[in-house]
C-alpha cells in the first residue's frame, strides 16, 4: 500500500512553488551577488527580494534577517556569538525540552565557564514564565525559549516571558523553526530579540535558514570571512536556497490561513480515532496550546518503535533514542513528569499539506492494528 506520511514536524518536501523559484538560479543566473556587473546585481536584487520576503512573515524588517545554513546553525551563532560577544561572566537560562541545537550548544558554552539553568516545564509540556524569573541572576545575559516544541506541538508563552527578561535587562531568543509557517508570528508582539528559522520545516530545502537579529543588537560573526551579510555571516550568498526560503516563506503566509484549520482537523481526527480504539492512550502535551498538525500518543506499557514496525505504511517517528538494541524515552516527554514505562509508547504523528482525511483513517487503522497486535503477544 502507498505509505502515510505522518512525519512533516522531522522535515517537508519542497513545495513545487520553491523549486521554480530556485531554478534559475542553478543555471543562467548562476551570478556572485557581491559583484558589480548586472549578472551579480540580478543575483543581490533577488536574495533582496528573499530577505525581504522572510523579514514580512515575521514582522521583521529587512536588515535584521540573517541568512544561514539552517535552525542549528542559527541557534548556535545566538548562543555561541552571544558568549563570545559579552565574555564571562555568563549566565544563561533555558528549557528542559529544548532541541538539541540549544541544549549542545549550552553544554558546550558550560565548558568554557558558562553558567546555564535548565528551567523545569509542566504535565503539558509548558514552561510557566515565573519559573523562568526565578533562574535569572544578576549576570544573566540571554534566555532561549523555543516558540513550539518538536515532538508535542505544545505552545510557550513566549511574549510572557519577554516582559520578565527585558525588565531584568536581559535578551531573549526564541527557536520557532516548528512553528513558523504553521501559526502566526509578529517578533515585535513576542517581544523577542532572535528568533530561529529552519527551511525544511516550512517547504523550502534542507540547508537553508535565517535568523532574526533584532537591529541595534549584536552577536560575534558565527563565521569570519569576506563580510557577507552586513559582516554577521561571512561567505559567498548561496542564491538559490535563499530564493527558495523567501518563496516558502511567502506561500507560507498565503497558505497559513486555510492549511491550519485544515490540518487542525485532521489532526483532531487523527487523535480522536485513536483514543476510541485505545483508551488507554494518553495525549503528551497541552490539549489547546499547541501546534494545528502535532498530535503526540503514548501507548502506556509498549513501545513506540515496535508500534511502527508493527504498521510500516505509517511513517512517523517516536522520541525515543535506540542504541544498540535498547530504547530510552524521550527526554521531552520525562521532563514534563511522564513515567518511563509511558514515554517509551510515544510516537509523534505531524500532518502537513500532503495529508488528506483517508490518510488519517488508514492511519488510524494501521496503528491500532499494530497496538492490538502487540498487546495480544
Amino acid at each position: 500500500m502507498n505509505p502515510i506520511y505522518l512525519d512533516y514536524n522531522g522535515t517537508t518536501p519542497v513545495a513545487p512553488e520553491v523549486v521554480q523559484a530556485m531554478l534559475p538560479f542553478f543555471t543562467e543566473e548562476f551570478g556572485n551577488p557581491s559583484t558589480s556587473y548586472p549578472l551579480g546585481q540580478r543575483t543581490r536584487a533577488a536574495v533582496d527580494r528573499a530577505r525581504e520576503q522572510v523579514a514580512t512573515l515575521i514582522g521583521a524588517q529587512s536588515e535584521e534577517i540573517v541568512f544561514t545554513s539552517g535552525g542549528t546553525e542559527s541557534n548556535n551563532h545566538v548562543l555561541k556569538g552571544l558568549f563570545y560577544a559579552k565574555g564571562s561572566p555568563f549566565h544563561f537560562v533555558t528549557t528542559r525540552i529544548e532541541h538539541p541545537a540549544i541544549m549542545n550548544p549550552a553544554l558546550f558554552l558550560m565548558t568554557l565557564g558558562a553558567d546555564v539553568d535548565f528551567v523545569k516545564v509542566g504535565s503539558n509540556g509548558i514552561v510557566d514564565p515565573g519559573d523562568v524569573a526565578k533562574a535569572m541572576k544578576p549576570n544573566t545575559r540571554l534566555v532561549s525559549v523555543m516558540l513550539a516544541n518538536n515532538e508535542t506541538g505544545s505552545l510557550q508563552p513566549v511574549a510572557d516571558i519577554s516582559k520578565l527578561v527585558h525588565e531584568h535587562g536581559a535578551l531573549l531568543h526564541t527557536d520557532a523553526a516548528q512553528a513558523v509557517g504553521k501559526v502566526p508570528i509578529d517578533v515585535n508582539k513576542l517581544g523577542v530579540d532572535f528568533m530561529t528559522i529552519a527551511g525544511h520545516k516550512v517547504y523550502a530545502p534542507k540547508g537553508v535558514g535565517a535568523l532574526f537579529m533584532r537591529k541595534g543588537v549584536s552577536l560575534e560573526p558565527f563565521m569570519h570571512g569576506a563580510g557577507q551579510e552586513s559582516g554577521r555571516r561571512a561567505g559567498t550568498e548561496n542564491t538559490a536556497y535563499y530564493v527558495g526560503l523567501g518563496a516558502a516563506m511567502e506561500l507560507a503566509g498565503r497558505m497559513m490561513p486555510r492549511e491550519s484549520s485544515r490540518q487542525q482537523s485532521l489532526r483532531d481526527r487523527l487523535y480522536e480515532g485513536l483514543k476510541a480504539q485505545s483508551s488507554e492512550s494518553v495525549l503528551a502535551g497541552d490539549l489547546e496550546q499547541r501546534l494545528p498538525n502535532t498530535v503526540n500518543v503514548c501507548f502506556p506499557g509498549l513501545s513506540g518503535t515496535k508500534i511502527l514496525e508493527g504498521a510500516p505504511e505509517v511513517w512517523a517517528s517516536t522520541g525515543a533514542a535506540c542504541h544498540a538494541g535498547s530504547e530510552k524515552a524521550s527526554s521531552v516527554l520525562t521532563a514534563m513528569g511522564l513515567d518511563p514505562e509511558v514515554a517509551l509508547g510515544a510516537i509523534r504523528l505531524t500532518v502537513g499539506r500532503g495529508t488528506t482525511e483517508e490518510d488519517v483513517d488508514r492511519a488510524v487503522d494501521a496503528l491500532i492494528r499494530s497496538v492490538r497486535a502487540l498487546r495480544g503477544a
